[in-house]
């Protein structure tokens, strides 16, 4: 998660991501989010094998309610689907994220906070740890509070390609363009 707000000029993103072999509804997920402001991005996130129509739609926001400065972790909040392994429901977060990498001299940016997720009501820990290879190429493990998601990140322009475990076993892949 990223605390720096955004001033690219690209303010649409479209992405797809495929996991087979979890629930239905995180099988197959694509979302289409705009940028409205370099802090505050809306959206909507579409999963089509989602059990009811209901649970087929549901609302993104990612507010960069404070920015990260050299000393100062970045305070994020927003909402999504509930996490991956979750049937249906919606989830509430707010986290600290900071780039490490002037203090420690090592690539690293990792997040900590809390989600409310509204398929079991309760809420859970979040955290998460970004390893920056190269420019190009990093790694994320995802802690969504009752599982490890471990990803490989590759980026080239406008272009995103995840390699995904979901539940760390449960291979998919993910790709999101900016325009």
């Amino acid at each position: 998660m990223s605390g720096a707000g955004n001033e690219n000029s690209e303010k649409w993103t479209w992405s797809a991501r495929v996991i087979p072999n979890v629930v239905p509804r995180a099988q197959f997920r694509t979302t289409l989010t705009y940028r409205l402001h370099p802090k505050l991005t809306t959206g909507v996130e579409f999963n089509p094998r989602a059990a009811t129509a209901g649970d087929r739609v549901n609302p993104l926001v990612n507010w960069v309610a404070v920015t990260e400065t050299a000393r100062r972790p970045a305070l994020i909040l927003g909402t999504s689907s509930d996490r991956i392994g979750t049937p249906r429901g919606q989830s509430f977060y707010a986290t600290f994220s900071k780039n490490l990498k002037r203090a420690t001299k090592l690539p690293i940016a990792p997040y900590v906070g809390i989600s409310y997720g509204t398929y079991e009501h309760r809420w859970l820990p979040l955290a998460g740890l970004t390893v920056s290879f190269t420019r190009k190429l990093s790694s994320t493990v995802i802690f969504d509070g009752v599982r490890v998601h471990p990803l490989l990140n590759y980026t080239h322009g406008r272009h995103a390609f995840s390699f995904v475990l979901a539940f760390a076993n449960k291979p998919g892949f993910s790709y999101s363009i900016l325009f």
